[in-house]
């Protein structure tokens, strides 16, 4: 038995060309698919590498910060260790200023001028005594802003004229003062000597220490409030 074919050319090149068509639609879904699936594997690997990469920051910036407030508190410790070692020295230093101030108050002392109170609060010093005249006041007060590397600042805080009884009828006249000067510890007293030193060798001029040998201790002045 024969078969023939009977269709028509026509209708067989058009069932053909629908069937590659078809094919090529479906080789371009599963290729869109293909790079879709692809792309978003790529982008998911990226996420999760800039995540880790986040996290291992996150990690690092924990430990950095950790180590900011070990300084920190590290720091503190060391502010409070030189405090008080600057205390210790300070004190250390503040054991040695009254025998300077004695030394001082000996050295700087002009020839009619006698110390009868020493008072010291802190570096503060307050000196009383009797003077045989204004000038004796004056050339003591320039002494200690000239001549003192321990004492600084001198400052006149009072005077009053007085007599002094000596006998039944002979008086003298006096003055007696308060005067007012701060301590310097050792490190400030060392830095005014070598100004001292520079400021004599510009001017050429070598400061004259009066000593004063006689004191009299004690004075009994009637003072009659003339200042």
């Amino acid at each position: 038995m024969i078969l023939i074919n009977l269709l028509p050319h026509r209708e067989m090149a058009r069932k053909r060309a629908r069937q590659m068509f078809n094919t090529s639609l479906g080789a371009a879904v599963v290729l869109g698919a293909l790079i879709a699936g692809g792309v978003h594997l790529w982008y998911q690997a990226t996420i999760s590498n800039q995540q880790e990469r986040n996290a291992f920051l996150g990690s690092e910036i924990k430990k950095l910060d950790e180590e900011i407030k070990e300084i920190a508190s590290l720091q503190q410790e060391i502010a409070a260790l030189k405090a008080r070692q600057e205390a210790v020295e300070n004190l250390q230093a503040d054991r040695n200023l009254p025998v300077h101030l004695m030394n001082e108050a000996v050295r700087q002392m002009p020839d009619g001028v006698y110390l009868k109170g020493i008072k010291q609060e802190n570096q503060n010093v307050l000196l009383s005594g009797v003077a045989q005249s204004n000038e004796r006041v004056s050339e003591l007060l320039r002494n200690l802003s000239r001549n003192s590397e321990w004492v600084t600042k001198p400052e006149l805080i009072e005077i009053v004229a007085a007599n002094l009884a000596l006998g039944p009828r002979e008086q003298r006249r006096v003055y007696n003062f308060t005067v007012r000067v701060q301590l310097q510890r050792s490190s400030d007293a060392a830095g005014t000597k070598d100004q001292t030193q520079i400021e004599t060798q510009l001017g050429g001029s070598h400061p004259v220490r009066a000593h004063h040998e006689d004191r009299v201790p004690g004075i009994q002045a009637r003072a009659h409030g003339v200042k």
